[in-house]
């Protein structure tokens, strides 16, 4: 009987808690909102743009980034290391190198699209959004944008691959990879992959400033900015 009472004891602590912090959460509309709210983490989505992924157009952008380097697909991590065994290491590295400069070429001409994929979201659930977890305004984002946004980059890597001569690079990389003996002969198509590793590396980076504008109070550089992560604080 002791227990039970000790039970039932600590089942009304807990349920009074969660009703309290629901409360809390229910209440923060008197407060601020929610299109407050929802412009506040748009300004924090577009910070991470401007900040962070422009960094990604720059030369070696991507290469350079450790956070965000493409490195070979599982298929190909054969033909870096075979290249490098017969003395090739340097035409494994520039096989690399433009790979990254494909994808650094597509987010410099893909990113106006990107901004205006940020200015078209209504954040219906603005205050679950800014009171979750430190990269959930970039889950919500990639969850609703990832989609139109590869039909928008696919393209663009495609011509890159051209435009950076990554095509006759790793054309000359698989010829001389498949003419050494008794290896397995490969034929990737490295655009899908390129595209959506490009992908990655764009919601990554604004997933960083989101994280500073959350977690250091003098990254939020606006009155908006402060007011409304305040709330989160």
């Amino acid at each position: 009987m002791f227990y039970k009472k000790i039970f039932l004891v600590f089942s009304i602590f807990t349920f009074v808690s969660c009703a309290e912090l629901q409360q809390v959460v229910n209440n923060m509309p008197t407060q601020m909102d929610s299109a407050t709210i929802a412009n506040g983490l748009r300004q924090a989505l577009d910070m991470g743009i401007d900040k962070q992924v422009t960094k990604l157009t720059q030369k070696n952008g991507f290469y350079n980034n450790q956070m965000v380097r493409i490195l070979l697909p599982e298929e190909l991590q054969k033909v870096d290391q075979t290249l490098r065994d017969i003395g090739l290491g340097s035409l494994a590295d520039e096989g690399l190198k433009v790979l990254n400069s494909a994808a650094e070429d597509a987010v410099k001409e893909a990113t106006p699209i990107f901004v205006q994929a940020v200015k078209e979201i209504t954040f219906t659930d603005a205050k679950n959004i800014l009171l979750g977890p430190e990269n959930a305004a970039t889950n919500y984002l990639e969850q609703r944008t990832n989609r139109a946004l590869y039909s928008k980059f696919n393209p663009v890597i495609k011509n890159s691959f051209s435009k950076v001569g990554a095509d006759q690079i790793w054309s000359n990389i698989i010829n001389r990879y498949n003419s050494v003996p008794f290896v397995t002969k490969v034929n990737p198509d490295l655009t899908d992959y390129v595209t959506q590793e490009a992908l990655k590396g764009v919601f990554t980076m604004i997933a960083v400033e989101e994280k500073e504008i959350r977690t250091n109070v003098s990254a939020r550089t606006t009155n908006l900015l402060r007011s409304v992560f305040a709330l989160q604080d």
